[in-house]
This record gives structure tokens, sequence and C-alpha cells, in this order.
């Protein structure tokens, strides 16, 4: 479709980030299409718009998630809503293939696309700092855990977001990503850990047979990672009072499963709570120490492993405030994924954030540790 202002880009408008695990997708619906523009756009676009408006669903694995659509905001000076797509990232093969093209060769011939290559962190930075944003109603997208010790008095809460500077993202997706931002404009990868999202789930299809992330998620919480780990307490009898270690904590993760009598009665759901807990605790620990080392109190936790994952945040919710002795603060969002959506909020940037190290090829995000 034709635009009067040269430096917006044609419909459709499209984030996608194309993770290790899953595919992202956003599409900007217009709502303000001129009947100049209604009139000059192609029967292919109506098509594309009608087809991903009108389902929930697209094939076997595709799936629209209706709670997360935001309606009626404006991006790039356009009116519409944003739906949030998302499908496993094995069943779009064909598209990594030539995505590893650098000059999109292939790509550039099916539906006339323009594409736009972007880098991976930048688009997160840029899609959180958006969501939060007055905006797009910001001041209900962050939330943490009130009373994140006490399991009976634990609940969701929203935060103000406003003023985010500095803040430390966890991006938890097939691996990890801890990025120390200190400005819209400036910000660094201070580190990270290969065991994320999919370590959950390759772990829990090799010890349960499990076929999807959601059912990994539930039998996790039917489990008790207890029975699995060995504890303080196991060891000791109790807490390590001198360096004030309690008798709950986990000394060794799996622990237990040494002895043959333990692997006898373990279940399913235990092995699959011990290994969302094995892989949450590990996060959080490292993120806790990352923001030590960058001296910054506020630790906001995205990215698809805590879709629907509300186990895993509040582990972390009561990880930090119990190792910070209550100094420092987990933070969440209500889109746990940002990737896609910075893709589209990037286009409305003239200048590119200024990132601390070397430049990142597009291409080595299918071949490292950091997939989202």
């Amino acid at each position: 479709m034709k635009i009067k202002d040269a430096k917006k880009p044609a419909f459709p408008w499209f984030g996608m980030d194309i993770g290790g695990t899953l595919v992202k997708l956003v599409y900007f619906e217009p709502l303000d299409v001129t009947a100049e523009e209604e009139q000059e756009e192609v029967e292919s676009l109506k098509s594309i718009r009608r087809y991903l408006t009108s389902n929930v669903a697209y094939g076997s694995t595709g799936i629209r998630d209706t709670h997360l659509e935001l309606k009626d905001l404006t991006l790039l000076g356009r009116r519409g809503n944003l739906h949030f797509i998302r499908f496993p990232t094995h069943d779009m093969a064909t598209f990594i293939h030539m995505g590893r093209d650098k000059n999109f060769s292939n790509l550039h011939t099916i539906g006339n696309l323009q594409l736009h290559k972007l880098d991976e962190l930048d688009c997160l930075v840029r899609g959180l700092l958006h969501m939060s944003s007055p905006a797009l109603g910001g001041q209900n997208e962050c939330y943490y855990f009130q009373n994140a010790l006490d399991p009976q008095r634990c609940h969701k809460s929203h935060y103000d977001l406003h003023d985010p500077y500095p803040l430390l993202v966890v991006n938890i997706g097939s691996g990890v990503s801890i990025l120390a931002v200190h400005s819209r404009d400036e910000y660094k990868r201070v580190a990270g850990t290969s065991l994320g999202g999919g370590t959950f789930l390759g772990l829990c299809s090799l010890l349960t047979g499990c076929e999807s992330f959601d059912e990994a998620l539930e039998l996790a919480s039917k489990g008790d990672s207890t029975h699995a780990d060995k504890l303080v307490r196991d060891i000791y009898g109790g807490g390590y009072e001198r360096f004030s270690l309690p008798g709950w904590a986990v000394a060794s993760s799996f622990g237990n499963m040494i002895h043959k009598e333990k692997r006898e009665t373990v279940s399913r759901e235990d092995l699959a709570r011990a290994t969302l807990v094995t892989v949450t605790n590990n996060i959080g620990w490292i993120a806790k120490m990352s923001a030590v080392n960058e001296n910054i109190k506020r630790v906001v936790f995205v990215g698809n492993f805590l879709r629907v994952n509300t186990l895993s945040m509040k582990l972390l919710a009561y990880a930090l405030e119990y190792w910070s002795h209550g100094d420092m603060k987990a933070l969440f969002l209500e889109h746990e994924s940002g990737h896609s959506l910075g893709c589209s909020v990037t286009l409305s940037y003239a200048a590119r954030p200024t990132r601390v190290g070397p430049p990142m090829d597009w291409t080595a995000r299918f071949e490292t540790d950091i997939n989202s």
C-alpha cells in the first residue's frame, strides 16, 4: 500500500522474532485506513488482514494470543490494533534457512516484501521500554509479587515503571541474556547462561517423555521437587546456622537420584518440578549477582519461558527477595516477549541505540546460546 509519507513503511507491518524454540510475530492492524488507501490496497494485503484477524489458530501449531491484543494504539502516526501470534520455530525451517542468507535474496521475491534485519537485543530493549510507556497504557504493563516470601499472602501487584533507569533486563528464552539498561539509547550485555527455557523443555522431554512446553509446565505444577533434590536438611538434619543456610534450601539439584530407591519412587511430575526449580534457581542467582555487580536494584524478567509460567515467576520473585534481603525487586511484564514488538517500534526511530561491545551478526543468533 502506498503511503504519502515516504518515511513510513508500507502495510502490512509485521515484527518477527525467530527464537530457538518459538517464533513470535506481532501484526499491526490499521484502523484508520483512508478511502484512497483502501482503493490502492491490493487483494493479497486484504486477504492477509482478514486471515490474521479472523482466526485465533493457524494450522496445527500457530496461535494468536487474544488476551495480549493491544487495541486502538498509535504506531508511527497510525492508529490500529496489535496482534500477537506464536508458533514453534521447527515449523518454519525453510524461512530460517533463507534467513541465513544475509541478503535475503530468496525472501525478497515472496509477496514483494520489504524486510529489515534488526538486532535482537536492540529490539528487546526498544520493545520493553515502549510496552511500558504511557502510550501503550504502560501503568498496567509491569507488575511484581507482593509478600513474595509468604506463599499464602503472595499476590500480583502493578508496578510503575515510568522512570525505568537503571534497569537489569533478564531475557529468558531458549538461553538467557542479561542486559544493564542505563537509558533508551545505551545498554550492555553483562551476563548470560545457556541454561534457559530450552534446557527446561529438553530435560523434561528426556526425563518425562512430554511433548510440549505446556505439558512440561502442567507436570511441574503437580510435582514435588524435594523428591528429586537433596536439601540442606537432608545433609545436616536441619539448617546450617553458621552460614545462614535454611534446611529447605537445595544443596544438590537431583541429588536424591543417586539412590536407587529414590529413583524407583520419584514421579514424572516430581522430575518436571525439579527441572523447573533447577533452571529457575540458576537464572535467579545469576541475575542477582549481575544486579550486585552493576549496582542495580530493579530486575525485570522477560521472555517466552515465562509465558503462562507463574511457577517460575514466583520462584524468581522469592529468590531475588530472599537472597538480596529485600533490597532487590523482581519485575515482570504482561507481554513477556518484547522482541517482535521491538522490531516494529525500531522502525520509528531514526537513530540506532549505542551498544557497548562489538556489533552482532544477524545470522549469529541461530548459532549461539542466547536465543530467545
